[in-house]
């Protein structure tokens, strides 16, 4: 399969397009996007998740409002624009790439206030195509960065999806070993279901499956056990946010991961583009953390197999210290036991 043969989001002649995650493996479908509110809402309901597909979803939603607005007088588009922007910064607050992407469509915009609504939109629409390929392109480098890493015949545990259905295509985590495979290694996956939301189970393997990639699908509480059995060779995820000192953000149970990863001397690798490192904050104390609906944790879908009036905790991420990270593999380098001097180190060398 080629890396663009999943299209997590698509433009389609003057809409959005994205697939609904929330419905494979079991269907599959697009779900078209004409505004930023709907966006908004396609970001805050997971139809897409991972933190740069997130961000090129916001792209578009902004390029979205822009179209819609094009023909409005220039007060009009601006006072748009900025309900826009404030509803796409409201829909999820753990990924960072989301706020880069908006802050990134919010600069070309003032770079360009002296055009008509009508070509500010045009150049919006532009630097939205522009991120989804760039993000691509970083995809790749990151992969050949990661792919060194990993043996020949590597048994990779990887948890939730960090694959193409995160990105714009090919994958962090999933794209470090979808470049191992394509170097000619033997690799197998790991994949951890992923509780709550599954994204390990529905999503990860289904990618593996797609691509003819080995891949073995385990509870999260099996993890330990196959580690201190010798059945792990290295384990790769991915990140919602990274902090100044290297602590990592990433879906809730990739701390357990980690902590499990150094007690059996198992290398723990986090693929992480630099828009995902967020250096205005010091450290992972200061990651705003999401918390979900409690019906994610109580059933599934239509099926709820918790008691009536239980009480309920759902964060969909946890923060991993700096000193369980073996290396975070970026499109500029891996950064092997990160911290604060050396991320500004990579950031100093662009």
């Amino acid at each position: 399969m080629s890396e663009n043969k999943i299209e997590t989001l698509r433009w389609v002649e003057d809409h959005l397009e994205m697939i609904d995650q929330r419905i494979l493996p079991a269907d599959f479908q697009y779900i078209s996007y004409n505004s930023a509110a709907e966006v908004a809402e396609g970001i805050r309901s997971m139809v897409v998740r991972g933190a740069p597909a997130i961000g090129c979803a916001a792209a578009y939603g902004v390029a979205l409002e822009a179209l819609n607005l094009q023909d409005a007088n220039m007060d009009e588009f601006l006072n748009g624009m900025g309900n826009a922007y404030e509803k796409l910064l409201q829909s999820r607050p753990t990924a960072i790439n989301l706020f880069w992407a908006i802050d990134r469509m919010r600069s070309k915009m003032n770079e360009n206030i002296s055009l008509t609504p009508e070509e500010i939109s045009n150049t919006l629409l532009s630097e939205a195509h522009e991120i989804l390929s760039e993000d691509i392109e970083i995809n790749r480098k990151m992969g050949s960065f990661g792919a060194e890493l990993l043996p020949d015949g590597a048994r990779v545990l990887t948890h939730c999806n960090a694959g193409a259905l995160a990105t714009a295509g090919h994958g962090t985590a999933l794209g470090v070993i979808r470049s191992a495979v394509e170097a000619g290694k033997k690799i197998s996956v790991i994949a951890d279901e992923t509780r709550p939301f599954l994204q390990g189970a529905r999503l990860t393997a289904w990618e593996m499956v797609q691509e003819n990639i080995p891949v073995t699908l385990i509870s999260d509480n099996m993890s330990g056990h196959l580690m201190s059995h010798g059945e792990v060779d290295a384990i790769v995820v991915g990140t919602d946010r990274v902090a100044g000192n290297g602590d990592v953000a990433n879906k809730i149970g990739t701390y357990m991961v980690a902590v499990l990863s150094k007690r059996h001397n198992i290398p723990f690798y986090v693929a992480c583009p630099l828009s995902t490192i967020d250096r205005s904050i010091s450290s992972g104390s200061d990651i705003p953390i999401e918390e979900r609906p409690i019906n994610e944790v109580t059933g599934y879908r239509d099926y709820q197999w918790a008691a009536d009036g239980v009480s309920v905790r759902n964060p969909a991420f946890d923060v991993t210290p700096a000193d369980l990270v073996t290396g975070l593999i970026t499109e500029k380098g891996v950064i092997l036991s990160p911290n604060t001097e050396k991320i500004n180190h990579l950031f100093g060398s662009i």
